[in-house]
């Protein structure tokens, strides 16, 4: 956002995204058989089906977080299952050889690194912290392979904490909406915790991932179709639909 800019109606922005997320969930509902299992049928991000799946383990949620990075949702899914079956807790893993492990988080990307840092982390959750995942933001980002979208997922999806997890959609989306100018995720969470209100920090990130799967696209948008074209300032968009 440009200085004197004046800022998103949030409560609006919010409202519209929360309208258009529950008809879309309805359809991909009706389209794929409301009561089949699958991530595609509400539209939740996988880590926000695996927490409610196991009750908000902040083990769970961590595991399926590290797995889900550079991954499809229904592939975080469906590893996060598989690992947790075999290893539902640090101690388990670690009775796991790196091989085990890495079988396990296939074929998630980078399922080898992936593996090998959750025995590290397991190791670390043992030694210093009694098994348990920590529930503060500083501590998680010295966990190896863990960064900021990582353990802003745990703090909110686990221990329903304040956080504001960036990724790719949340960051593209709010600058070409021109809500701010960032150069990266990171910059994007902060700014957003100063223009964002903080009721609404836990809800943007679930609202904006299906919001940027299926309407606000990378490329050619469907701004013909958007629910929040008149609080978008469309900056850089070239192609639409």
């Amino acid at each position: 956002m440009k200085e004197g800019q004046a800022g998103p109606d949030w409560e609006a922005v919010v409202a519209a995204l929360k309208k258009w997320r529950g008809e879309e969930q309805k359809r991909l509902a009706s389209i794929r058989g409301a009561g089949s299992a699958g991530i595609e049928n509400r539209g939740d991000p996988s880590v926000t089906t695996v927490a409610e799946r196991y009750n908000k383990d902040p083990w769970a949620v961590l595991v399926s977080t590290v797995l889900s990075l550079r991954t499809k949702d229904e592939v975080t899914l469906k590893c996060s299952q598989t690992f947790l079956a075999k290893a539902p807790d640090p101690a388990a893993l670690l009775e796991l050889s790196l091989e085990e492990a890495a079988a396990l988080a296939y074929p998630a990307g980078f399922y080898r690194t992936k593996a090998a840092n959750l025995k590290k982390i397991a190791a670390i959750l043992l030694d210093k912290y009694g098994g348990q995942v920590p529930d503060d933001l500083d501590t998680l980002l010295e966990l190896p392979g863990v960064g900021r979208k990582t353990a802003n997922l745990v703090i909110t999806e686990a221990y329903n904490k304040y956080g504001i997890c960036v990724d790719v959609h949340v960051h593209r989306i709010s600058n070409r909406a021109g809500w701010l100018v960032s150069r990266n995720p990171m910059e994007t969470e902060m700014i957003l915790r100063d223009i964002l209100p903080r009721k609404f920090w836990k809800t943007i990130n679930p609202l904006l991932v299906l919001y940027g799967q299926r309407i606000c696209r990378p490329l050619s948008p469907f701004c013909s179709r958007c629910s929040i074209f008149e609080h978008c300032r469309r900056i850089n968009i070239e192609k639409s639909r």
